[in-house]
């Protein structure tokens, strides 16, 4: 497939898959006979798992690292599992800290919801400052 059904199919740029591809995250694509890229279906795949690392926030380097130990086959399997064991840890710390901040998200707005619907509109920060309005 060319690298334009590439990003039709995966959500990444041009760009992006050409990037991936100059650093190692992505292999080398074949080229056709006017030398344009052209990938294989099995891309797809490995593409989605960049994708969800990249939205749990693993890093580049930690990708790359990912990537090069794959490359090497089964003999790297415990430390790819290592690297992932480690990410799933910091994925669900930071699932933790924003369910934290929704929490916090909810009570202000919570709270709005109530100051709209009872009969004093006084405002929030006019209680705290009552020179101050907004």
């Amino acid at each position: 497939m060319k690298i334009g059904s590439l990003s039709s199919k995966t959500g990444l740029s041009v760009d992006t898959i050409r990037y991936y591809e100059r650093i190692g995250l992505l292999p080398r694509a074949d080229r056709d006979g006017s030398g344009q890229r052209d990938y294989d279906d099995t891309i797809l795949e490995w593409v989605a798992f960049l994708k969800r690392l990249r939205e749990t926030g693993m890093p580049i380097a930690q990708m790359l690292e990912y990537a090069s130990l794959r490359d090497q086959g089964k003999t790297t399997i415990s430390m790819r599992q290592h690297i992932l064991e480690e990410h799933r840890i910091k994925v669900k710390q930071d699932i933790s800290s924003l369910q934290t901040a929704l929490s916090a998200l909810d009570a202000k707005i919570h709270t709005y919801q109530k100051m709209a619907n009872s009969d004093d509109h006084e405002s929030e920060d006019n209680k705290r400052n009552p020179s101050r309005t907004r």
